[in-house]
């Protein structure tokens, strides 16, 4: 399996087909939702948590299907064929959403590509040819 840096707009892709999972997930539990009447919050915060941790999750534990899709895999920057932890995961998803695209101004300057998020818990993005 070679290993390279995938580019910016190979990471846009993954993300746009991320979203667009997350945005047909969150019509189909409020379809659901709106089906039923006195639904228990806990019920709502257990859909509201899966659709907010969808992303560290698949990341720390395998791949989003947009990453999949386009080849891409997170890994440890220290040793690339290693996944990074739900912590990292954790960290890692929280600064990508308080950053948003400014986080992706350091993959022009950077050698292996990586935003301010990977710096920031540790990862890198590598481009998997299978």
């Amino acid at each position: 399996m070679k290993e390279n840096y995938p580019s910016v707009l190979d990471r846009i892709k993954s993300t746009t087909i991320d979203t667009l999972i997350l945005i047909v997930c969150m019509y189909f539990f409020s379809d659901i939702l709106n089906s039923y009447q006195n639904v228990p919050n806990w019920v709502r915060a257990t859909l509201f948590a899966s659709l907010l941790l969808y992303e560290p999750i698949c990341t720390a534990f395998g791949t989003t299907l947009g990453n999949h899709k386009m080849n891409i895999r997170v890994r440890k920057v220290s040793n690339e064929n290693e996944r990074i932890t739900i912590f990292q995961a954790l960290i890692r998803y929280f600064f990508k959403l308080l950053l948003g695209w400014f986080s992706f101004i350091t993959v022009f300057v950077n050698p292996k590509s990586r935003t301010l998020h990977d710096i920031i818990c540790g990862s890198i993005m590598v481009k998997v040819e299978e």
